[in-house]
């Protein structure tokens, strides 16, 4: 499917233009609000009119036409995360979502189908199934999932349909609109959380995908090896293509071989990393902090009260997908909206898997 081209959206001036009217009144009327009332019914056909011909918020004017109007939002995931329970990783992104639509006054749509004929195989997930976009049903769209289809941004961008990611996301021929968490600041406060304890050799076990939450906890490991002083050794920075791999013997490598005491880890987007770290520390072949103090750059996949208290830091997911809905309700409400950038920052989360570095603890040999 061939992206479509970009083209300028259609604004509250030209239409007011077509009609020959106020921008005032075309605000007024495709707002749909009681001051409506007060234009006369032959101007107000005449804005939706023009509002139709431009292909400016086609749905909204249609909505109008009989006296309402089209407060709907989308919600897409390239992923499958409905249904969901509270101690899905995504449920605080849906609730946060959700919330804040009502609080706007809005309604929710959720996109969460596939596109696949009934009875064929399940296909991957697409917006632009069967060559068109199916987000235009809503005003715009909050989206979010790991696994994205890059060249579907692309397009969305394009066709400057108003759309929101919750996560830092980039494509290579435009920029999108995002709400992230601040994996760089976070990271490497966790860092100097260490060294404050006395750690020196730290180890960061990165996921293997170059994606862009993964490269900004790279940079905050860094920079916060750099504000401590301790200089970056590449040797340190390692990455494992499959969680199991994650062994006992593994880990006593590290810290034998490369005198690390302390390690930080990037969890997966299933329980199979922590859940290898939960299986070492029932082993007490490595015990978390006496051997080695660790820490998780970001929340379990699932937690619960009777899992193992990580420290950690923890993203704000429902602030995130709240403060998404919002910068979407601010694109729509202007007419040539530049893309927008927010983060926010993590939480730290103790817990009790860090402590001041062992005795003896350092370079091989020491």
């Amino acid at each position: 499917m061939a992206p479509p081209e970009r083209r300028r959206r259609s604004t509250q001036r030209d239409i007011a233009q077509r009609a020959g009217v106020s921008q005032a009144t075309v605000s007024l009327v495709i707002s749909g609000g009681a001051a409506s009332a007060q234009i006369a019914e032959p101007t107000r056909r005449a804005v939706l009119a023009a509002a139709e011909e431009l292909g400016y918020a086609a749905n909204v004017a249609a909505r109008s036409l009989k006296g309402g109007r089209n407060r709907l939002l989308g919600l897409y995931t390239f992923e499958s995360v409905f249904p969901t329970d509270q101690r899905d990783f995504y449920y605080p992104f849906l609730l946060g979502v959700e919330e804040e639509t009502a609080r706007q006054g809005y309604d929710l749509l959720l996109f969460c189908s596939d596109g696949s004929a009934p009875g064929t195989a399940r296909a991957e997930r697409s917006i632009y199934a069967g060559g068109t976009n199916r987000l235009k049903i809503a005003d715009g769209c909050v989206l979010l999932g790991r696994n994205v289809r890059r060249e579907e941004l692309s397009a969305l961008v394009r066709e400057d349909f108003p759309f929101v990611f919750v996560g830092r996301r980039e494509v290579d021929d435009g920029e999108l609109s995002y709400v992230a968490a601040d994996y760089v600041s976070a990271t490497a406060g966790l860092v100097a959380e260490l060294a404050r304890l006395g750690h020196r050799r730290i180890l960061y076990l990165r996921a293997p995908e170059d994606s862009e939450p993964t490269r900004d906890r790279e940079e905050g490991y860094r920079r916060g090896l750099a504000e401590a002083g301790l200089g970056a050794d590449e040797a340190l920075i390692r990455s494992l293509a499959d969680p199991a791999d994650l062994t006992v013997e593994r880990l006593k490598g590290w810290i034998d071989g490369l005198g690390i005491t302390a390690l930080l880890v990037e969890p997966t987007e299933d329980d199979r990393l922590t859940g290898a770290l939960a299986t070492m520390t029932g082993t007490e072949r490595v015990r978390f902090p006496q051997d080695c103090s660790l820490a998780l750059l970001g929340d379990p996949p699932s937690w619960t009260p009777e899992s193992r208290n990580w420290t950690r830091f923890s993203l704000p997911r429902a602030q995130m997908a709240g403060e998404a809905v919002r910068v979407l309700i601010e694109l729509l409400d202007e007419e040539a909206p530049a893309p927008r950038h927010l983060t926010v920052p993590c939480v730290f989360v103790p817990g009790d898997s860090v402590g001041p570095v062992r005795s003896g603890g350092g370079r091989p040999g020491a």
